[in-house]
């Protein structure tokens, strides 16, 4: 459950592709997108994974540029058979799939002589679509309504999201203060937490145990929009945790 005010943006990422799904290939994308939102004061409410299947992509296309302020998609924008993202972005907002000839000028340039006709498909856009820059391999997103469409290789989704940053709205920052500690039991702070929470409804309280070097530990973060209160719920987390006998590290393990 999330705390964060309601005039804060909100946002959804669709990961599209089916080595996703089978595990050959990890999803280093969420972590980088839901960062730089955080910054923005965009909150990230809801991550999908389809599988290259167009009706998959438009429906989960269509319900969550629905549900939330904007919708950001990686993967599927490549020129083999199974990069249909783009196509299936038309057919979701009902527009003809057409050669952008700005960015068909600007592929061009950059394969000369070699482009062919499936590299022309990544300056095929749904018809009213703007492109989002792309400052690693040329080829760009673009965006259509509500809806950013970006690369599936991290180090080009980095290029679009940061090209397409200016544009997007902004909200109040969302912050995060942490605590943690060593040798402290999930169960026996659940209460405690529980308790915290409920004084401090305006933020985002969760505990995360981890292992290292053999021991457990507990972080507790807390994440809102408010700084002074999400100090003041990690001060009551810390003195918390040094109430099982165990010293507090502010921070993240």
């Amino acid at each position: 459950m999330t705390h964060e005010p309601t005039a804060n943006p909100t946002a959804a990422i669709l990961i599209i592709g089916n080595e996703i799904l089978s595990g050959r290939t990890q999803d280093l994308n969420v972590q980088f997108i839901a960062a730089r939102l955080a910054r923005l004061g965009i909150r990230l409410d809801e991550v999908r994974v389809v599988p290259d299947i167009p009706e998959r992509i438009i429906g989960g296309v269509n319900v969550l540029r629905a549900a939330y302020d904007m919708l950001f998609t990686t993967g599927g924008i490549g020129p083999t058979h199974d990069d249909i993202t783009s196509e299936c972005i038309a057919a979701a907002f009902g527009v003809p799939w057409l050669p952008h000839e700005p960015s068909m000028q600007v592929l061009r340039d950059y394969l000369g002589a070699h482009m062919n006709a499936e590299q022309g498909r990544m300056a095929t856009f749904p018809q009213g679509a703007v492109p989002i820059r792309n400052d690693v391999s040329v080829a760009p997103g673009f965006s259509i309504g509500n809806v950013h469409v970006m690369a599936g290789v991290p180090r080009i989704m980095q290029a679009m999201f940061l090209a397409l940053e200016a544009k997007l709205p902004r909200g109040t920052p969302i912050a995060m203060r942490a605590v943690y500690g060593m040798g402290v039991m999930e169960g026996n702070i659940a209460a405690g937490l529980s308790a915290i929470q409920a004084r401090f409804t305006d933020a985002d309280l969760g505990s995360y145990p981890f292992q290292r070097d053999g021991r457990w530990g507990v972080a507790i973060v807390a994440k809102g929009t408010d700084v002074a209160r999400l100090e003041a719920a990690i001060t009551e987390a810390t003195a918390m945790i040094a109430a099982q006998g165990v010293a507090p590290i502010q921070g993240e393990p």
